[in-house]
């Protein structure tokens, strides 16, 4: 070859080397500011919908679970807790819940989509405590006519079994139902509702 002559083959190599390499090398330096967009897991457990599994959930039972960082009651009434319901009425500050801040679907007797599944967010509505589950009828701290309920032990609150306030107690609202729905008869998607 002559000193003019050049090796096309070379540098069509050496071309899509440095070419393949450049992109590689784009690649890793764009994949950290993608992966900025996507949220973290605690950005998603701040914020992102929740599912649960509610086929082991027995009536008269609860679960916890955390949604947002607030922990959110599942329970499951019995037929008999859920007709006791209607006999709270006249006791109750917001039997209705017709209050602010609560769904279309919570604005009936159960504050529930399906009757028997109660989805509440388990805060106290007075200072943010967290009541107890008290299902049992007439204990001797509650009062003969307690039909089960929460409890709020830090002041007093007391709350049926639908999450519905008391009249004269330190709480002002009933407790909050968070957005949710049913994604089968056995899984409930908290968070989303539309």
């Amino acid at each position: 070859m002559s000193e003019n002559q050049v090796d096309n083959s070379k540098r069509r190599f050496l071309v899509a080397a440095t070419g393949a390499a450049g992109a590689v090398a784009a690649v890793g330096v764009a994949t950290p500011f993608v992966l900025t967009f996507m949220p973290s897991e605690r950005a998603k457990a701040a914020g992102a919908p929740v599912e649960v599994d509610i086929s082991k959930l027995e009536a008269g039972q609860k679960i916890n679970v955390e949604w947002r960082g607030k922990p959110v009651w599942i329970v499951n009434r019995t037929k008999e807790q859920l007709d006791n319901l209607a006999k709270l009425e006249d006791k109750l500050l917001d039997p209705k819940s017709d209050g602010k801040m609560q769904p279309e679907y919570a604005k009936n007797t159960a504050r529930a989509i399906k009757p028997e599944i109660l989805v509440a967010v388990g805060i106290c509505t007075h200072l943010g405590c967290s009541p107890t589950h008290r299902p049992d009828i007439g204990p001797a701290d509650l009062g003969a006519d307690w039909m089960g309920g929460f409890f709020c032990p830090c002041h007093g609150s007391k709350f049926d079994l639908a999450g519905r306030v008391y009249k004269g107690v330190p709480a002002p609202t009933n407790l909050e139902i968070p957005p949710h729905k049913y994604l089968s008869d056995t899984r409930v998607l908290i968070g989303d509702d539309k």
